[in-house]
């Protein structure tokens, strides 16, 4: 499974959506995502990145993308069907099953969970990310499939406080490891499934803990 090592912000991260600042310049990406269900079209590429600090996860994507499209605005609104992006992560790295995911749209409408015995186990706990940020860029037209887009940005500030009933540290100490996913579905015109960590199964499906890959929370600054 890949690994990451997460570098500590050195700088305020400001979430707008268009990653200009020094520390997302210096940040590694994760590495291509990979397409384990892939049929037709182009493999349109995904770069993201990973930083954090005492208060917040940062994730950042950047996604090549040829027509965006986005319709849902609401907090919890069926934002899979869109061009969409998703956290999914395990704070207690010995127990996967007790994961939580976050979906967010280009709109930067979003939709969160707590699965804390797996998918499609009969325990289920109401999960308020509360205090997340969220905010995306456009480089194209959205919802015009007439003309070519560039990509779509996508910036997320998730605080720690929200895993605090499950991680071990929240915030995380330096040395810990999360279970840790990053994907990415959507397209009317395109659609595709791509994920840092690819699932095994037959058909595609994000919510698979065995799948996810390591993050390790360095307490080196970004440079």
């Amino acid at each position: 499974m890949p690994e990451y090592t997460i570098l500590r912000a050195s700088n305020p991260v400001v979430i707008d959506g268009k990653l200009d600042e020094s520390d997302w310049q210096a940040a590694k990406s994760v590495g291509e995502f990979k397409f384990a269900w892939y049929v037709s079209g182009k493999k349109e590429q995904t770069v993201a990145k990973m930083l954090w600090d005492d208060e917040y996860l940062y994730v950042s994507y950047r996604c090549e993308d040829a027509h965006i499209s986005a319709t849902r605005t609401e907090r919890g609104s069926s934002v899979w069907l869109d061009e969409c992006v998703e956290v999914v992560t395990a704070p207690n790295a010995d127990d996967s099953e007790n994961y939580f995911n976050i979906e967010m749209n280009v709109n930067g409408a979003f939709l969160e969970g707590h699965h804390p015995e797996g998918l499609g186990s009969k325990s289920k706990e109401r999960w308020h990310c509360e205090g997340i940020k969220i905010a995306t860029s456009v480089e194209g037209t959205l919802n015009e499939d007439s003309d070519v887009d560039s990509h779509w940005v996508l910036e997320a500030a998730i605080p720690f406080s929200a895993f605090a009933h499950v991680a071990k540290h929240a915030p995380p100490e330096p040395g810990d490891v999360w279970r840790l996913n990053l994907n990415r579905c959507g397209g009317t015109t395109n659609e595709q499934y791509s994920q840092w960590s690819p699932s095994t199964t037959k058909e595609p499906q994000f919510h698979f803990p065995q799948a996810f890959g390591r993050v390790h929370y360095s307490a080196k600054p970004v440079q």
